[in-house]
């Protein structure tokens, strides 16, 4: 094949990242943290489809939102049947607890989904089209106690992390009681200000969307904008002072934010965002509310639910920004180098007992020598190399070396899982 003929490498699509070693190791860390502190908090996992009927987007997240009007990753199959790559989870957690009668059984039901959601933005920085998120939802109870324990699962997990430079902010979205009436008091206020007739639209479709405009002309415009906290009722009010009370009781530390909007349209009363000022001006790192209303919308009972969603690429970034390796240490706990092709048959069943034990194990595969095979232990981070050449296979024994110190010695084979636990032990 000439120059002129060679194919085009292909790469990934705007927008979508890979995550490969030995970035994928923080990638994993960082998923397994958040969906180890919904673990001990009793939630069970759930496997969603990667896309839906396009209507229980445009019913669950709300016409008016940019994820339905301008995100979405929507197509006609080939039966013709409108689908699309799912831009968030809770909408489809909801409808597979109305399918499936999971709200018929103990409330609240407890779940958590981890995996790739599909948005048509502009790739920035930690803003992919193919974003990767950990989320939880608590269906079926209307308690503030239960607000607090989702929240306090997010700052659980960002500190299992190492995270400390992150920020809580709180606020209430008001109920069906105090609702109405901000929104034709917010109406009543954008009237009277000089906006683009797209926005004007947004404001008769859903005048809280405003809020969370960034254009700087319109920011400054709503600066005298009415809040919905200093308009709540006494229920809601009641509702996020007892949230409040139960995050200082769990040590939780938190920021009011009047002014917080969050991107969809099913929030209600507890709204909140983790914040992280490394990261510029994108700073969300997670955050979540309460959706009551959202599953009678679905076509389900009338219960109320809350929950969160946790970019795992953006806390990776706020990871990167504290110069924190949340998968520090090797890839491996023990290294295998076999000198001859008979040394590295006999630690091949040695390894296999060694990863049926719990430990991570690998070996020099190959004819590499013994430079280029103790150079793979060195990249492999493994805490111990196992080496067998002819003098230790004719012995029975291997050298047992430890990389940190580099002391080495002999040790009997059948023994050499009990010697390396106590040696990773010490």
């Amino acid at each position: 094949m000439t120059g002129s003929q060679k194919k085009t490498a292909l790469k990934a699509p705007k927008g979508v990242p890979d995550y490969a070693p030995p970035t994928s190791a923080a990638f994993v860390a960082v998923r397994e943290a958040i969906t180890s502190a919904a673990r001990n908090a009793g939630y069970g996992h759930i496997e969603l489809p990667v896309f839906e009927d396009t209507a229980l987007f445009a019913r669950g997240v709300g016409e008016s939102t940019d994820v339905v009007s301008k995100e979405m990753y929507t197509f006609a199959d080939r039966g013709g049947r409108s689908v699309t790559l799912r831009p968030e989870g809770t909408a489809g957690v909801m409808r597979a607890v109305i399918e499936h009668g999971l709200d018929r059984g103990q409330l609240p039901v407890k779940l958590c989904y981890a995996g790739p959601f599909f948005r048509y933005e502009r790739p920035q920085a930690g803003r992919y089209r193919q974003l990767q998120q950990v989320g939880i939802e608590a269906i079926g109870v209307d308690d503030p106690a239960l607000d607090a324990e989702v929240i306090a699962v997010a700052d659980e997990a960002f500190r299992s992390l190492g995270l400390t430079g992150f920020r809580l902010e709180l606020t209430s979205l008001g109920d069906d009681e105090c609702r109405p009436a901000y929104r034709e008091r917010l109406q009543d206020f954008l009237g009277g200000l000089d906006l683009d007739e797209a926005t004007r639209e947004r404001a008769r479709l859903n005048p809280l969307r405003v809020l969370d405009d960034k254009r700087p002309e319109v920011r400054e415009q709503l600066a005298g904008a009415p809040l919905m906290l200093d308009h709540l009722s006494d229920a809601s009010a009641e509702h996020l002072a007892t949230v409040r009370a139960h995050l200082d009781a769990l040590g939780v530390p938190y920021e009011i934010n009047p002014r917080m909007v969050r991107g969809l349209d099913y929030y209600t009363k507890t709204t909140f965002e983790f914040v992280h000022d490394g990261l510029g001006a994108q700073s969300g790192i997670g955050g979540g509310g309460r959706y009551d209303g959202l599953m009678e919308q679905l076509g389900g009972q009338a219960l109320s639910g809350i929950g969160f969603g946790i970019g795992v690429d953006r806390t990776m970034l706020a990871l990167g920004a504290e110069g924190i390796d949340p998968a520090a240490g090797g890839r491996v706990d023990v290294y295998g180098v076999g000198l001859g092709s008979a040394a590295r048959s006999a630690l091949v069943p040695v390894l296999a007992g060694f990863r049926r034990a719990g430990l991570r194990a690998d070996m020099a595969y190959g004819d590499r020598g013994m430079k280029g095979a103790f150079k793979a232990a060195d990249r492999s981070g493994a805490a111990v190399t196992l080496v067998v050449g002819e003098e230790e296979l004719a012995a029975g024994t291997v050298v047992v070396k430890t990389m940190a110190t580099g002391e080495q010695h002999p040790v009997p084979l059948d023994s050499a899982l009990d010697h390396v636990r106590g040696l990773l032990d010490s």
